[in-house]
């Protein structure tokens, strides 16, 4: 247990008194970025419809107040006066002063007009993509779309410099989820999962040719999706006194501290296994949330180390336990009792990870999902770089697809409008998922090695054991460790894309008998 940042982890003299300073400074800044979050939570949860253009403002108005704590002067001030102490300092001080530095230095470089700007526009664009979504016209978003990539174009030439090249710009943006990460080797690192995901995708092509897929799952009404959700809750250790399930557009994960986490999911009569995988993946980030020190809340440490490493939490919480053989034995009777099914476990299994081509990421198989992301990481870095234009998107994307997939989006909303990350200005996200999923299977394989008959404790459906691994592994360290130290650390190895690869060739050449 780390003992508390604003109490210990300081030096004596002017240092010690800067310290204090930027600890304050830095809780008010915490504080107000958890109330940029509530106003999000409350717009696609809560809010209705006429109550956007106020919203807004709203957000214009607590992005100000939180940019000016950012590039506030005196930051750089006792920055400086800790810097030059660095070295004496203890590891939450050191992560603090780090943390401060690197939020400072972004903020300096972008004007207050234009942060306002920002927090107005993509308010707006939230719903304008809803409502075109709902439509099924992309057309009707392209207006805000396009304000949107210019002003986060013009971010980026704040943050990279008037004169950076397409990747530098890109670059600036990708470092607010993953610090230190350059869009080029990522999609080369991501592009060289191409060719063994291909020849899966292929080999079990084969296979379904001869002897057919697992059916599409049977609808399951609203209400009964609902209940398992909360279930999932439930036996995953997040509890009502901490958090919230609710219906979104997009299914989300919000914290606004240690004491209130909160989830969404999104339900289909239709389409069950979106909303209970939605739900698990969520639980994902929310039970890292719960998990990090509470002692370092509220401060610049007190964060996921990355999105890679969050997005890793929620696609191992989805995947390697949810989709596992052994927890849909304990999770296959609780759907058939509830009006779902199948009720036999190995129908189940078979059923959620049924490999086919799709069209929306959110539903995607294991063996297509990188190459979704793959294709989204090369659409916005060309956004990006003024390579694509948005009037162009749709038609590009639609292009990429068939390329990639073998099948066209027949229209919009099952393509270039399935995302709400565009619309809030998120670019530099979507490869984290896929980061995510190259260290969810090394933490995964470890803690498959080193938690005894994981198989029956998941059959069983205990899942506490799982989430204490992680939150000693993973969870607790918030950002005094670096994505690739976490992974070190609990794995015994360096990231590598092997342990994803050797989990999805086991996996599927099992079920498909290939």
């Amino acid at each position: 247990m780390h003992e508390r940042a604003s109490d210990d982890h300081r030096r004596s003299g002017p240092a010690h008194k800067a310290y204090d300073a930027l600890c304050a400074h830095m809780r008010q800044l915490m504080a107000l970025e958890r109330v940029q979050e509530l106003l999000t939570w409350d717009q696609e949860t809560m809010m209705p419809a006429s109550g956007i253009a106020a919203r807004a403002e709203h957000n214009a108005a607590v992005e100000v107040a939180a940019h000016r704590l950012r590039a506030d002067a005196r930051m750089a001030e006792w920055i400086g006066m800790l810097t030059a102490e660095e070295a004496g300092l203890e590891p939450v001080a050191r992560a603090i002063l780090r943390e401060s530095r690197r939020i400072h230095d972004r903020a300096i470089r972008i004007p207050e007009s234009l942060a306002s700007a920002i927090a107005r526009a993509t308010s707006h664009g939230q719903v304008v993509w809803a409502a075109s979504r709902r439509a099924n016209r992309f057309a009707d978003f392209v207006p805000a779309l396009a304000e949107i990539v210019e002003l986060m174009r013009n971010e980026a030439r704040c943050l990279a410099g008037p004169d950076a090249g397409p990747d530098a710009l890109y670059d600036a943006l990708l470092d607010a989820f993953e610090p230190g990460a350059r869009g080029a080797e990522l999609a080369a690192l991501l592009g060289s999962l191409r060719p063994a995901l291909t020849s899966l995708r292929e080999r079990i092509a084969e296979r379904v040719a001869m002897r057919g897929n697992a059916p599409d799952p049977a609808p399951i009404s609203e209400a009964a999706q609902l209940e398992l959700s909360r279930l999932l809750c439930a036996i995953s250790g997040y509890e009502a006194s901490t958090g919230r399930l609710d219906r979104s557009e997009h299914p989300f994960s919000l914290s606004f501290g240690p004491g209130d986490v909160r989830i969404t999911t999104r339900v289909r009569r239709e389409a069950p296994w979106e909303c209970l995988y939605a739900t698990m993946h969520e639980l994902g980030h929310a039970l890292y949330d719960l998990g990090i020190d509470p002692a370092l809340a509220f401060t610049p440490a007190g964060r996921s180390a990355s999105m890679g490493i969050d997005e890793s939490q929620s696609r191992l919480w989805e995947n390697q336990i949810g989709r596992s053989r052994a927890f849909c034995g304990w999770f296959a009777p609780e759907i058939a009792r509830r009006g779902g099914g199948p009720a036999d476990p190995a129908a189940l299994h078979a059923s959620v990870n049924r490999v086919a081509p799709g069209f929306i990421r959110t539903e995607a198989d294991e063996v297509h999902y990188n190459l979704h992301i793959l294709l989204r990481l090369d659409l916005e870095r060309a956004l990006i770089a003024g390579d694509l234009e948005v009037a162009e998107l749709e038609t590009e994307w639609r292009r990429r697809f068939g390329r990639e997939f073998g099948i066209e989006p027949p229209d919009a909303a099952r393509g270039v409008l399935q995302d709400v990350h565009w619309s809030v200005g998120v670019f530099g996200y979507f490869p984290t998922y896929a980061l995510g999923n190259i260290y969810g299977a090394a933490v995964a394989t470890a803690m498959r090695r080193e938690l005894a008959d994981l198989d029956g404790i998941l059959a069983a459906g205990e899942l506490a054991p799982a989430r204490a691994w992680l939150r000693e592994k993973v969870h607790r360290h918030g950002r005094l460790k670096t994505p690739t130290e976490i992974v070190q650390e609990a794995t015994g190895a360096a990231p590598s894309t092997a342990p994803l690869l050797d989990y999805l060739e086991e996996k599927y050449t099992q079920l498909y008998e290939l």
